[in-house]
């Protein structure tokens, strides 16, 4: 994930868009903008400030208890595309313990979705994976950027950071204190810009002052006498 954005993520803009527009107003007319509520005013802002923290800190990607997280989905995008010298150096990287604690989890979820395929009218998706994660993403019309095939090594990692995004985004990271995030304004990037934009706005250049301009001396016209 670059760590030079700094815009909010687009499902957070997006979000924003449909506050504002009034679902009684035709989509092909100009609709009139409603004030959000101080609820989805603060919710908004710690969206913001969760994703400005990823993208300051792009290291929070890199923790290995992340594949726990979707352990199918992991394998999907990420495990399916390592070398075998790769894998190896994940299994000691993680160890014994974490390792056989993932592969179960993506045993019995295999299972599940096994099962639940078979109670599925015949030509019925199961939606198991997305309804285990209850991850929202950005794909547009009920499905979520990381449902894609990957494409390669390069494209199964961004849709795996895409899914981690979204997931924490979302506070959906058991792990991780969110208080150190969402009580920090120095994340808020966007309204810390907002203001140094305003002050610049409203400062008057030292030109406009006069008390700032070379005192003129009276009766010299600058024109020599002699």
């Amino acid at each position: 994930m670059p760590a030079s954005v700094s815009s909010p993520s687009p499902e957070l803009q997006e979000e924003a868009a449909r506050d504002d527009r009034d679902p009684h107003v035709a989509s092909d007319r100009p609709y009139p903008q409603r004030l959000r509520t101080p609820a989805k005013l603060d919710r908004l802002g710690v969206r913001n400030r969760r994703h400005e923290y990823l993208v300051k800190t792009p290291s929070y990607f890199d923790n290995l208890d992340h594949e726990l997280a979707d352990p199918v989905l992991y394998e999907r995008l990420v495990k399916n595309f390592q070398t075998p010298a790769e894998r190896e150096a994940d299994v000691k990287a993680k160890g014994y313990g974490r390792t056989l604690e993932a592969d179960l989890v993506r045993g019995e979820t295999k299972l599940a979705n096994v099962h639940q395929s078979a109670e599925q009218p015949h030509g019925q998706s199961s939606g198991l994976d997305s309804e285990n994660s209850k991850v929202v993403g950005d794909g547009g019309a009920g499905t979520n950027a990381w449902d894609a095939e990957a494409e390669n090594k390069e494209h199964g990692l961004q849709m795996w950071h895409a899914y981690l995004e979204a997931r924490f985004v979302e506070g959906m990271d058991e792990e991780f204190d969110y208080g150190q995030v969402d009580d920090n304004y120095e994340y808020d990037t966007m309204a810390i810009q907002d203001a140094e934009d305003a002050w610049f706005d409203n400062e008057e250049p030292s030109w406009e002052d006069p008390a700032s301009q070379s005192p003129v001396r009276r009766g010299e016209t600058g024109i020599q006498d002699f």
